[in-house]
Parts: structure tokens; sequence; C-alpha cells
């Protein structure tokens, strides 16, 4: 009876094993494609008018009391990924300001831009770009009144969390964090982590992220409607939302980590999804420049681990308009979408999906006025990431 009972127990574990596996397996095959998908890559444009610059938005250090990650370790990590530059957003501290300690200017050829993420007393969290001196008073001030505050001193703000925000919408924020890595991270079940890591986490550490991805559906829903009702602009960026304090580790006496695994290392959180930023060739990458850019919209948000997105191209068809720029519509007037790798690419006008074609290089005919952006699947990467989206453009705005 013992033996049955111990045959039966072995039989069950093996059997929960299964999915596991399976997973693990789906991995080597999508790991497979996308190295064959990247041996197709397309170099850019050469006759684009603009420069594409990749980095990271919504970054944190120990600083702000909730990592544990140091300045080496940020500037080792945006290096080893090839990124343009990284954007800081301490979280404020009483007693200091949080902006002005953390890294800023340019270390190790990547540019570093100090900001902060405040919760107002609206109860809405916004991204400072740059930070303020006074962050840590934010919580006791109206969201309005700081997004008009740094408008007026020549700054960005963007909401973060818009599905946990509560009056963004009837703001004038310069734009929306469609897509948070930690949020989508947070939707993993711990038990079905704990596993996917026994049997993945040592090949396909980085690749894991397919397991649990998926389209920010909601927050693209809540940003297309924004633009409807208030009838301007809003940028859309990636968040990032990078602390690198998810594991455990053995440290010594002086803070020196023994044997540790760590989670979420700002290596692999920088390979996950960037917001790359079109800059006019010939001006070149400083922090007036990227503020600029990010301010017009001339942005994008693309999950890089899938394949680099870097020469993707929304644009008005010859013509010098882009993501984020306005034009009338004429009786020529075509969207052009180019991409690097061979893509299906969809086409929304006010948030609805009206087109989509497949290629590296498609046109678009125009349907009247309204706000138009594009959505890009790579269909040629085989589960879990079928029918995700690799690229989400900022609009072009129609009158």
């Amino acid at each position: 009876m013992k033996r049955k009972l111990l045959l039966a127990i072995l039989l069950l574990i093996i059997a929960s094993q299964v999915p596991f596996a399976y997973r693990r397996y789906r991995l080597r095959k999508l790991q497979i494609a996308i190295q064959q998908l990247s041996a197709q890559q397309v170099p850019a444009d050469s006759e684009n008018q603009y420069v594409d610059y990749k980095g990271v938005i919504h970054v944190h250090s120990f600083l702000g009391g909730h990592s544990t990650g140091t300045f080496s370790e940020l500037i080792a990590a945006a290096k080893a990924n090839g990124l343009d530059f990284v954007i800081m957003t301490e979280h404020p501290q009483s007693n200091f300001d949080t902006s002005a300690m953390t890294l800023n200017g340019v270390h190790d050829d990547i540019l570093f831009i100090n900001g902060n993420e405040v919760v107002t007393a609206n109860n809405d969290r916004l991204l400072l770009i740059p930070g303020a001196s006074d962050a840590a008073t934010d919580s006791t001030r109206a969201t309005q009144e700081i997004v008009e505050e740094q408008k007026r001193n020549g700054g960005l703000s963007f909401v973060a969390y818009p599905s946990e925000s509560e009056s963004w919408r009837s703001t004038a924020a310069t734009g929306v964090e469609v897509y948070n890595l930690f949020t989508n991270a947070r939707e993993i079940r711990p038990i079905t982590m704990f596993f996917d890591g026994l049997w993945s986490y040592r090949s396909y550490a980085d690749l894991m992220f397919a397991n649990f991805f998926s389209r920010p559906a909601a927050n693209l829903q809540q940003w297309d409607a924004a633009m409807l009702e208030r009838k301007n602009k809003s940028i859309a960026i990636a968040g990032n939302d990078a602390h690198s304090n998810i594991g455990a580790s053995l440290n010594d006496g002086s803070g020196k980590q023994l044997i540790g695994l760590k989670l979420d290392p700002y290596e692999r959180s920088f390979r996950v999804v960037r917001t790359h930023v079109l800059i006019r060739k010939g001006i070149g990458l400083t922090r007036d420049s990227l503020l600029e850019a990010l301010a017009l919209g001339h942005c994008y948000i693309s999950f890089d681990i899938f394949s680099n997105a870097t020469g993707f191209d929304f644009s008005i068809s010859n013509s010098d308009k882009t993501m984020g720029d306005d034009a009338t519509v004429e009786a020529q007037t075509r969207l052009s979408v180019r991409t690097p790798v061979p893509s299906r690419i969809a086409l929304l006008k006010n948030g609805d999906f009206i087109e989509q074609r497949s290629g590296t290089t498609v046109e678009f005919a125009i349907n009247g006025p309204g706000i138009y952006r594009a959505e890009v699947y790579l269909d040629s990467l085989p589960g879990p990431v079928t029918g995700q989206p690799w690229i989400i453009s900022n609009p072009i705005y129609l009158q």
C-alpha cells in the first residue's frame, strides 16, 4: 500500500512538472526563432532625416530607499546593452535631494538625466524629468499644479501607472507610461515563477519574460481616450521601473555579497523594453535635444528583447513629418511604416484597428482626419510571443 501511495505521489509530481518542461521547450524554440529573425535585420534607411537613439526611462538606485542598486551597476548595465541614454526617476527623500544626487550627465559615453517619481495629493504618480529639489513636498500638491510648474521650468511630466492614478486625464501632463515592466511582472503567480525558474532560469533567464508579457490593452485604451477627450497630444513612453531589488543573497558584515540570485538585474531590465527617441541628423544626443524630442513625441516603444527595433520609422510619405507631428490631410497623404525585419504592421485611428499589412516597408492610404498610430507584430516568432506587440509608435495627428 505504501509503495502504491509513493508511486502515485511520484506520478503526480512528474505530471505537475510537464507544463513547465513544455514552457522551457517553448522558450528554446523562441530563442532559435529570434536568432533566425536577427539574421534578416535590414540596415536603417540612410535617407531618414532622424537618428534613432535607444534608452530606458523610469530607473531607481539606492537613493530612493526601494533599491540596493549602485551607480556602477547602472552604468555597466547600460553599457552592456549599448544604450544611448538612461533617465533616472528617484523616489524623493525628505532630508536630501535625490534628483541632485543621482546620475546626471555623460558617464562612459551614456547620457544620464536626473529625475523623480512622485505621488501627488490627487494620488497620481508622476515622473518628473528633470527632477526637482522640492519633490518631497509634491505629496501635498495637486497634480495639475505640479504639471504646470514642471512645464514652466522647461521640464516634462509623465503619468506612471495610469490605471492606478485617478485624475491625470484632466491634466496637461506631457504624456503617459503606457507600459510598465514592473506592473506586468506583478501579474506572475509566485508558484509559477518558482517552477519556471527551476526549469528555465539557467538557460533562458531573459526570455522568461515572454511567459508573462502581454499587450498593455487597458493603458493603451485610456491613452487613446485621453487624447480624444483632451484634443491635444499625449506622448507614450515605456517604464522599465528598474529597481534591481528582487532576489536573495548572503552578505558579509561590510555588505559585500558572498552568494546570491537576482531576478531583475539592471542589465536584464534594460534589455527587455526600451524607449527609442528620434533626433534630427546633425544635432546629436544632448540633454536638451533628448528632452525636446520626447516633448515632441518623436519616439516609440519597443520590446527589443525580441528584436532590435532601431531603424523603425512611422511617418508621412514624402515629407519630414514623423511620430508626434501635426499635419493637414490632403488627397495624396499616405502614411509610411518601415521596420528592420519582416513584420505585421497594424494601423490604428483614434484607438481603433483599421488596417494591417505585412513586410518591411508599407504604406497606408488615409481615411480622413484623426489620430493615427502603428503597432508592429512579429508573427514569425512562436508562442508565447505570438500576437503580442513588438513596437508601439506615438501618433501622427492629422487635421
